[in-house]
């Protein structure tokens, strides 16, 4: 008998992870529609695209790393806006502010590295 307990790690470690980064970029979606955008440029790129890009990386990939389709491309979305956060947004916030997105970071790379997973539509 053939042992899926570390795909079904993989699973509950995707699902739960990209489900909880949705509760942070949902609320986001409602700033691009505003009047007036007021969102953080760490790049200098403008306030509007950078938004698009926290929006990407906090709404639409966690959506794909979810159900699995191409979750190892989508990982790298929020794996880069973590980078970008804790480099250039929090670099001299205490560790204990940074602690999220160190979390978030890691638990990106795994799913990048391991891939979906068994339970996953890239996997059907």
């Amino acid at each position: 008998m053939k042992n899926n307990l570390p795909n079904l790690a993989l699973a509950i470690l995707r699902i739960g992870t990209a489900a909880m980064l949705l509760t942070h970029g949902i609320p986001k979606i409602e700033i691009l529609f505003a009047e007036t955008v007021s969102f953080p440029d760490p790049l200098g790129i403008g306030a509007i695209f950078s938004l698009i890009l926290v929006l990407i990386a906090e709404v639409l990939a966690p959506v794909f790393i979810i159900i699995g389709y191409r979750a190892k491309i989508a990982s790298l979305f929020p794996i880069i806006m973590m980078i970008v956060g804790l480099l250039m947004v929090h670099f001299n916030d205490s560790f204990a502010e940074k602690e999220k997105a160190v979390f978030y970071l890691l638990a990106f790379i795994v799913i990048f590295l391991a891939g979906p997973g068994k339970y996953s539509i890239d996997k059907r």
